[in-house]
């Protein structure tokens, strides 16, 4: 062991630092457990946050220094990801709403869209319905995959929560999943017009972004 005379004496004759070595050490286990635990997507404010959550006091520069000395890379997700699919064979809707988003009725016109949202098992998927007049959320799901599922969930929830009905108009990009036989089956047996944006326009779905704007904001 490569330690001087002087250095082991001056362990022995001071146990304070003998204990807050040891304290450190089992601290450094913990933080490595923790951050392989979530994915190595924690950084030092998250790992500090966790740890007082499990009653461990330690603050953020300390587990930055810890981190650092642990050789600990955080894993950043990606910033975007595309969730609309243009290139598909899919019968596409003439733009009927036309940006017509000032409504005077609920249950008039519902938007709908598809966001990412970065978590610790990785991107799930939320597919919204929302409604002009309000421009409150009245459909909603959550998925690890884009399928039409995720959209025909959220469709479901606001039909049977709102019954609009016959001739209410829906709009949407052009994705494949709202070009998709199976949604439109489903619109139809609903008697619900379908409405589309123009390829790549994304200021004809415009309240619909807002809301993801607003949403990714507050997280």
């Amino acid at each position: 062991m490569n330690v001087s005379t002087r250095a082991y004496y001056a362990r022995v004759n001071n146990p304070d630092k003998q204990k807050i070595e040891r304290e450190e050490n089992r601290l450094k286990h913990k933080i490595k457990t923790l951050f392989y635990e979530n994915k190595q997507v924690y950084g030092s404010r998250r790992m500090s946050d966790k740890l007082s959550k499990l009653g461990i006091k330690a603050g953020r520069y300390k587990v930055t220094r810890l981190i650092s000395e642990l050789g600990l890379k955080v894993r950043y997700p990606k910033k975007f990801k595309i969730t609309t699919d243009n290139d598909h064979n899919g019968s596409i809707s003439p733009n009927t709403l036309d940006r017509q988003f000032t409504v005077t009725s609920p249950n008039k016109v519902w938007t709908t869209d598809i966001t990412y949202i970065w978590a610790l098992e990785g991107w799930i998927y939320l597919g919204v319905v929302i409604d002009l007049f309000s421009r409150q959320v009245v459909g909603w799901t959550i998925n690890d995959t884009m399928r039409t599922s995720l959209c025909v969930n959220a469709l479901q929830m606001a039909f049977w929560r709102r019954k609009p009905r016959p001739g209410q108009l829906h709009h949407s990009d052009r994705g494949s999943q709202y070009a998709s036989k199976e949604y439109r089956r489903h619109l139809t047996v609903m008697k619900i017009d379908q409405s589309m944006s123009r390829k790549g326009n994304y200021w004809d779905n415009n309240p619909t972004e807002r809301f993801f704007v607003a949403l990714r904001a507050s997280n």
